[in-house]
Parts: C-alpha cells; structure tokens; sequence
C-alpha cells in the first residue's frame, strides 16, 4: 500500500507539472492566433476588462489528465496482481469505468472545443446552440452506459448506509439524465478566476481519498491526476486569470467528475460533492422560472450565483475562496458518509 501511495502521489505530481508546463507555451500561442473571450453585455461591467484574455485553456489540463491516467491505469493492469490477491478478486470493472470514463469526458471536451472555436471564430459569444449541445452530451453519455452495459458493470447502484440497489434499466435512463445535467453545471461554473478548477480540485481529492479507502487503487490515481492537473491549471487561471478554460475545459471537467463519481458505483455521492455545481445551476433555474411568473422580477442579482455575490460586493477571490471551502466540507461529509455507510464491497 505505501507503494500505491508513492504511485498515487507520483500521479499527481506528474499531472500538475505537465498542466503548468504545456500553459507556459499555450498561452502564448493563444494569443498569437487571437483565441481571446468576447465578453456578454449581459455580465458583470468590470468583466470588461477580461476582453480578449485567451480561451481553451483547458486544454492544458486535459493533456495532463489524459496522459497520466493511461499510464497509471496500464501500470495498474500490469502490476496489480498481488493487489487482487491481497484485497480484492478482480481490477477489470475498475479498469473500464476509468477509460469509459476518460472518453466520457474527452467527448465533452470535444463539444466543448467545437462551441468555443464556433466563438473565437465568429467573434460573439455564442457557439452551438443549447439544443445541439444536448443531442451531442446525450450521445456522449448513452455511449459511455452503453460500454458499461456491454461489459458486464451491471445496473447495481450503492448508497450509504443502505446497501446496493438495483435500478434495472432505469439506471441508464436516470444516469444519463444525472451525467448530461452534472456536465451542464460544471459549466455553469466557471465565471470567476479559478473557480470551476477550485472546486473540482477539491471534489477530485474527495474521491482520491473514498476510493483508496475502498481500495479502487486505479481510480485513486485518476482522481489525484485530476487534482494534480487542476492545480498546474490554476497557476495561470487564478486571479487574475492569464486564460479561461473555456466550455474545452469546463464540459471535460463535468465528464471528469461523473466519471470519478461514477466509477466509485455511488452516484449519489454527486449531491454532496457537487453541492456547488448544483447550486450554480438550480440559481439559474430558479432566476429565469421566477424571472417569467414574476413578468421580469429576479430572485438574484444575477446568475449563475457566483455573479449575484460578485454583484453583493465578493471579490473573486473571495468567492473562490467560501465556495471551496464548502466543497470541502461536503467532500469530508461525503467520505465520512463511505467510511461508516458502505460494508458492502464496491467492485
């Protein structure tokens, strides 16, 4: 196990360095192909300034992400046999739900770098349309279920303290409505420096920590090349950000962490890890469902509710700083809720 560690820390190093290294050379070709953020007239007014800083950042940390956890996970296949003696009877369920879930997140990622190439382009702020973008996530999302079917995962589902569940074919149906929604939070996320790599820094060492305790050593270092990966990201996205992520990063991101959470068999755990995520998108929700009943009256100052406490006077900072320490607790609440909850063995 302290070999896991060493490995799972190795992950996370290797991940962050990669991240903050391939930025030092993106953002200068970013800017030299004009790749820059067109600002809406419906944002915050100082959010002017931002005009032009460069977008599809996240491509940094999908390399690093990409590339670390399909060597940690080939190193896994290959060394894991005294593990499987030890601790479990099998890695091959494991093993597919970390690719399945990496092309999960790619294909988001793609969609997303299609949305702001459409942007950079055309210079506004729009890109695919919401229709399109759900017919593409939905496709993404029915694929990555349609490989966890095809081998052999199953439809069992455990929550905490309950045991596992088996929702028969409504588990696809309900978990390709829970992926495509988490993956449209996520990206409702990110408007503020560093905010949207913040938090799912923070989910990701969430679920490093409950899947070493399951001893789902593969994911632990997917999980911890996620967060490794995120951190190289925020050296240049944090206040004031050098370069957004753009939807490249913030769709690859929501696929990472149904992935993640997925990949621990406890979707569920999504409520508490993606307190913020939820938040951001049920404000929005909320603000345009009060805005129509209400003939033009906001619930918010502004949407997502990142801007209303922008608009109440936070600093982005500030912002980034209360909404990860709320992560933070939800994912201690949510590895406490496995360590107690769960006696039943995940894979």
């Amino acid at each position: 196990m302290v070999v896991y560690g060493i490995w799972t820390f190795c992950a996370a190093i290797l991940a962050f360095v990669i991240s903050a290294v391939v930025g030092r050379f993106l953002i200068p070709y970013l800017h030299k192909l004009n790749f820059g953020q067109t600002i809406l007239e419906i944002g915050p007014s100082w959010h002017k300034e931002k005009q032009g800083t460069p977008v599809m950042g996240g491509i940094m940390f999908i390399i690093a992400i990409t590339f670390v956890t399909i060597v940690s996970t080939v190193v896994y296949i290959l060394t894991g046999s005294e593990f499987i003696n030890t601790y479990r009877a099998d890695i091959s369920s494991e093993v597919v739900y970390i690719f399945a879930g990496l092309g999960l997140a790619l294909a988001n990622g793609i969609i997303g770098f299609v949305d702001d190439y459409t942007k950079v382009v055309k210079k506004r702020n729009l890109g695919l349309t919401a229709p399109q973008k759900l017919v593409f996530q939905f496709a993404s999302a029915a694929a990555y279920l349609a490989i966890l079917g095809f081998s052999g995962c199953g439809t069992e589902t455990i929550i905490p303290f309950v045991g596992k569940v088996d929702l028969g074919f409504f588990y696809y149906i309900i978990s390709a409505v829970v992926i495509v929604g988490i993956v449209n939070a996520v990206n409702l996320t990110d408007g503020v420096d560093g905010l949207d790599g913040s938090i799912t820094f923070f989910v990701a060492v969430a679920v490093m920590l409950i899947s070493s305790s399951l001893y789902c050593l593969g994911l632990t270092a997917f999980s911890a090349a996620v967060a490794g990966a995120c951190l190289g990201f925020l050296v240049w996205n944090f206040h004031p950000a050098k370069v957004f992520m753009g939807d490249t990063g913030s769709l690859f991101l929501g696929g990472v962490v149904c992935a993640l959470v997925f990949a621990t068999k406890m979707p569920i755990l999504l409520l508490p890890l993606g307190i913020v995520y939820l938040c951001e998108m049920f404000s929005v929700i909320l603000q345009v469902g009060y805005f129509k009943l209400t003939h033009g009256k906001r619930l918010f100052k502004m949407s997502p509710i990142h801007h209303h406490f922008e608009m109440c006077g936070w600093s982005e900072v500030k912002i980034v700083a209360v909404f990860s320490a709320v992560t933070a607790l939800f994912g201690a609440i949510s590895f406490l809720l496995v360590i107690f909850g769960v006696k039943v063995p995940v894979y």
